[in-house]
């Protein structure tokens, strides 16, 4: 399927004249219903794009409310390509080829080295992008297409490396809903069938990793409970796995998270490729260390480097679980056992681990220093705690991601009884700037 780079709304389509007059008065509401009518434009697809409940689109294009803060019209304006001039805006950057935000705050060589990351994928998002008016889909779909659009999703995964969850997941979603209508309108035979329901859940496994990373838990939640019907669907139990351990990492009940992740090693088949088995080992392992179960930890534990060890060379991995390599083992390892309160075990080998994981995935890093963070204050190591911390707040600066601030607020609120530590104190007041 071919997809076309956002542009203008296209206001042959619609009836101009209203479509003006409603612009210039900031009645999005009739926008969006002109949208729908006239160009085939879904609500939810609306709602994606500019970030609005869909509901709320649905209110609002039924007259019900108005658009009237800045930041929301400038947002729609821009999801939508509509030109800075008809809604009372300076000359959007889009309409000079430029990236819709252009504009960082520049804080230590990685950050800047992270924002130009950044800047880089944002230009190549607004052609990466599938457009709110999409080509139309084809009558059929074969295997080379599937393969094409897997190869799309493994290339657009990428972007999970430098930018977080409020910067993605509408990228994500998009590509979710583009293969759920595929499923329902286009013929394919029933093998074709299948891989392309194997592909839907991994895009919505991970539409709802980057809405969980994002700040918006239920809508994660149901992302992966419809990853696991389409996995069901499809006979992927590898799929179907990793969707389960999606949902035990969200889920606020421990026990019951335990429980979702014994699921998630239960659907491990003799087939299963080894970064499928460590993947699924290690937040098995990680759900029963939440749960103060160290045993068992060990053991999800050791299942996952024995995995590992078992790789051969040659064997096919699948993008999605592609990236869990020794480096990750040993950081969830040290998670482990710092949720554990061993911080003797969770010190040396996070040092290590972290020391040769590379900060350009500034958010991801950021987060596991914070475990480091926590172990070195379960240590009474207030000094080393307050250094660590302050550089997982560096590393998180700009990061559209709600979990490094998540996990750093409680560990900024322990180091708060340390004040008279001078380290800390100065910590604490380059965190409250």
């Amino acid at each position: 399927m071919i997809y076309q780079p956002p542009t203008a709304l296209p206001l042959d389509l619609l009836e101009e004249e209203e479509m003006q007059r409603s612009l210039a008065a900031h009645d999005f509401g009739t926008v969006f219903r002109l949208a729908r009518e006239r160009a085939g434009i879904s609500y939810s697809r609306i709602a994606a794009e500019c970030d609005i409940k869909p509901e709320r689109v649905g209110s609002l294009a039924r007259g019900t409310g108005r658009i009237t803060t800045f930041d929301k019209v400038v947002q729609i304006a821009d999801a939508l390509r509509v030109p800075g001039h008809m809604v009372g805006l300076a000359r959007r950057p889009w309409e000079a080829g430029l990236p819709a935000d252009t504009h960082s705050r520049e804080i230590g060589t990685n950050v800047r080295r992270r924002t130009v990351l950044q800047a880089a994928a944002s230009a190549g998002l607004a052609a990466a992008l599938p457009a709110l008016h999409q080509a139309p889909a084809p009558d059929h779909i074969g295997s080379g297409d599937v393969a094409q659009l897997r190869a799309r999703t493994a290339r657009l995964r990428r972007l999970d490396d430098i930018l977080g969850g409020g910067d993605t997941y509408r990228v994500y979603l998009s590509e979710y809903q583009s293969t759920k209508s595929l499923l329902r309108t286009a013929s394919t035979t029933p093998d074709t069938r299948r891989s392309l329901l194997s592909l839907l859940a991994e895009q919505a496994q991970q539409a709802g990793w980057a809405a969980f990373d994002g700040g918006r838990p239920a809508e994660a939640g149901s992302l992966y409970e419809e990853s696991l019907a389409a996995a069901r669907e499809a006979d992927d139990g590898d799929l179907l796995g990793n969707g389960f351990a999606f949902l035990a990492y969200q889920t606020a009940d421990r026990d019951e998270a335990a429980v979702m992740a014994a699921h998630s090693c239960a659907a491990i088949t003799d087939s299963a490729p080894a970064s499928v088995r460590a993947l699924l080992y290690e937040r098995m392992a990680w759900a029963c260390a939440v749960a103060n179960r160290p045993a068992d930890t060990e053991r999800a534990l050791a299942a996952a480097h024995t995995a590992l060890d078992e790789q051969q060379h040659g064997e096919q991995q699948p993008d999605w679980a592609a990236w869990v390599d020794r480096t990750e083992l040993d950081i969830m390892t040290g998670r482990c056992w710092t949720e554990l309160r061993r911080p003797l075990r969770a010190v040396p080998v996070l040092t290590k681990a972290l020391g040769r994981y590379d900060d350009a995935h500034a958010r991801d890093k950021a987060l596991y220093l914070s475990w480091l963070a926590d172990a070195y204050l379960t240590a009474g190591e207030i000094e080393e705690a307050a250094a660590v911390t302050g550089r997982a707040l560096e590393l998180s600066s700009g990061v559209a991601s709600v979990r490094p601030r998540q996990r750093l607020t409680p560990v900024l609120a322990q180091l708060g009884q340390h004040r008279d530590v001078p380290a800390v104190r100065h910590l604490l007041e380059r965190a409250a700037v």
